[in-house]
């Protein structure tokens, strides 16, 4: 079921996709425009429902507001670029900087900024877009395609594909902000992380290159532990890439019992703790669990690669499950 949610400066309609099935209490909307997950709507311990993502009511907030990408895809590069710049085949290809030097998130024109194409498919939707050649200075014509679709359990899954005609590099992910309570600060929520090991990173949150234990730090997640502030980095999931999701990560809000798993075929998870939402948001209302690969990878050649060739298709898969106890 789709409805028109507003309409962009050159007169395109935005329209929202509800995703709801019969005798399961999780109702998921999703907008043709960046993809974005505005809502999810899950039960508490009570039975009490509430929207547990960070989003707007209406399109003019995600025009003014577009830097927490709150729910968008987020493409052709989650993440950092150190300098805007990789290397691939002998050739250095330049990115738009659009974090100080560096490129973040696919630049200021990302996936998260563009009009899909949305067809509904069993029990979901399929957005569909092509990035040209060039597009943000990444080479290849890249045809992208994410799917959303709800379980019988209530369960969110979201699968990516994508292929090429030039090689290039790709790493997607949905940058939604969860705050399990509705509302409020989510200091309180409770994480748990399989991830042995993080990426440092330097001032400008560009990794070292280094793969560090998370044993004595403040990273280390292995047994639940309240999740608090200070996080945008990410963690090295112990499964590795897989080729079906494995879960990785519990968050529990203690105060109404909700519990969010997610399971991802990922290498990565940067855990962002939302210090920098800008008003109407407040520091710390969401945390963000984006399943990806690493930070800066096309520069990291021991880091998982992110190189797709003709030929190639890439897949991704993440799958956000609800419950309560």
């Amino acid at each position: 079921m789709s409805e028109l949610f507003g309409t962009l400066a050159d007169g395109t309609g935005v329209h929202r996709w509800t995703l709801e099935r019969a005798g399961v209490r999780v109702r998921v909307r999703v907008l043709s425009y960046g993809g974005i997950v505005q809502s999810v709507e899950v039960p508490d311990r009570d039975g009490r429902t509430a929207d547990v993502v960070l989003g707007f009511p209406g399109l003019d907030g995600y025009l003014a507001h577009p830097e927490p990408f709150l729910g968008a895809l987020i493409g052709r590069y989650a993440n950092r670029i150190a300098g805007g710049r990789f290397p691939l085949d002998g050739r250095t290809y330049a990115l738009e900087q659009n974090e100080g030097g560096n490129s973040l998130h696919g630049g200021d024109g990302g996936f998260d900024k563009r009009m899909w194409e949305v067809e509904p498919v069993e029990h979901g939707v399929r957005l569909s877009r092509v990035s040209p050649h060039g597009e943000e200075g990444f080479p290849g014509r890249l045809e992208v395609s994410v799917t959303y679709t709800l379980d019988m359990a209530g369960a969110l899954h979201i699968a990516y594909e994508a292929v090429t005609d030039a090689p290039t590099v790709v790493n997607l992910t949905s940058h939604s902000y969860w705050n399990l309570g509705g509302r409020g600060d989510t200091g309180g929520h409770e994480l748990r992380l399989a991830a042995s090991r993080y990426t440092p990173v330097d001032a400008e949150l560009i990794p070292t290159g280094a793969l560090d234990e998370v044993a004595g730090t403040r990273f280390d997640f292995r047994q639940p532990r309240k999740a608090g502030a200070g996080y945008d980095h990410n963690l090295v999931l112990d499964k590795g890439v897989t080729g079906e999701p494995v879960e990785v990560a519990e968050l529990h809000d203690p105060a109404s019992g909700r519990v969010l798993t997610v399971a991802t075929t990922e290498p990565g998870l940067q855990l962002y703790t939302g210090d920098h939402l800008p008003a109407p948001f407040a520091p710390g209302d969401g945390i963000a669990l984006e399943t990806q690969h690493f930070p800066d990878s096309p520069n990291r050649p021991g880091f998982p690669s992110t190189e797709l060739r003709p030929g190639e298709v890439f897949r991704s898969r993440t799958v956000y499950g609800f419950s309560a106890r």
